[in-house]
C-alpha cells in the first residue's frame, strides 16, 4: 500500500486546504440542519442532558457532593446558555471553514474586506435559513436574536482564524529575516 503524500507545491497545499475545508463545511451544514430538524422535546432533551453532564463535572471539581436536586437546578440554569453557546460555536466553526476555503487564495494584506463581508453575508444567510427551517418543526421557533448570535459566532470564528493566520505569517517573516 502506497503512503499518502501531501502536495509539495504551494498551489497543491492551497487546493488541499480548500477541499478539506469544503468537505468539513458540508458536514457542519448537515449537522446544523439535522439538529434544527429535531422537535422541541428532543432538542431540549439533548441540551438538558449536556447541562446535566456539566453540572456533574462541576460537582466533581468542587468536591462538595451536591444533592441531586441542586445538580438538577444547576442543569436547568445552564441549559439555555449552553444551547446559545452551541449555536455560537457551530457558526464560529463555519467562519473558520469558510476562511479555509477562500483565505489561501486571497491576499491577506491589506485586510480582505470583500472576502470578510461575503463570508459574513453567507453565514447570516445560513443562520436565517436555519431559523426559518425551525419555524416548521414542531415545538421549535426561529428568532432574529438567534440569527444575530449565529452571525456573531461566525464572524468571531472568521476574525480569530484571520488573526492567527496573520500572526503565523508575521512569525514566518521574522524567521525568514534571521
Amino acid at each position: 500500500m502506497k503512503a499518502m503524500h501531501l502536495p509539495k507545491t504551494e498551489k497543491g497545499r492551497k487546493q488541499a486546504l480548500t477541499v478539506v475545508s469544503a468537505l468539513l463545511l458540508s458536514l457542519l451544514y448537515f449537522a446544523i440542519f439535522s439538529f434544527s430538524e429535531q422537535d422541541g422535546e428532543t432538542s431540549g432533551g439533548l441540551s438538558l442532558s449536556i447541562s446535566r453532564a456539566c453540572a456533574e463535572v462541576l460537582d466533581f471539581i468542587s468536591g462538595r457532593n451536591w444533592t441531586d436536586s441542586y445538580r438538577e437546578s444547576l442543569a436547568l440554569y445552564f441549559e439555555h446558555p449552553i444551547r446559545k453557546l452551541a449555536h455560537f460555536t457551530e457558526y464560529a466553526c463555519m467562519g473558520v471553514l469558510y476562511f479555509g476555503i477562500w483565505g489561501p487564495w486571497k491576499q491577506l494584506r491589506p485586510f480582505p474586506k470583500r472576502m470578510m463581508l461575503l463570508t459574513t453575508f453567507l453565514i447570516a444567510l445560513s443562520a436565517s435559513f436555519d431559523e426559518i427551517h425551525q419555524l416548521f418543526v414542531p415545538d421549535r421557533n426561529g428568532t432574529p436574536a438567534d440569527v444575530l448570535l449565529d452571525t456573531c459566532g461566525g464572524l468571531c470564528g472568521l476574525l480569530v482564524i484571520y488573526g492567527l493566520t496573520m500572526l503565523h505569517i508575521k512569525h514566518g517573516e521574522k524567521k525568514a529575516r534571521k
